[in-house]
């Protein structure tokens, strides 16, 4: 099961970001690698559904 966290960071121009890092499982060597990504707050969920 992949791992999901989620950390609210500071305000810049009126819009609050976080970074959603996610544990992806490579399909060739089973091996897991973590994926970071900078979304605005109200569309964590969109991003962790991909």
């Amino acid at each position: 099961m992949a791992k999901k966290v989620v950390a609210t960071l500071k305000k810049e121009g009126g819009v609050t970001y976080a970074k959603v890092i996610k544990a992806v499982k490579s399909e060739k060597t089973g091996a897991y690698t973590f994926r970071e990504e900078m979304v605005p707050t109200p569309m964590v969920q969109d991003a962790l559904k991909k």
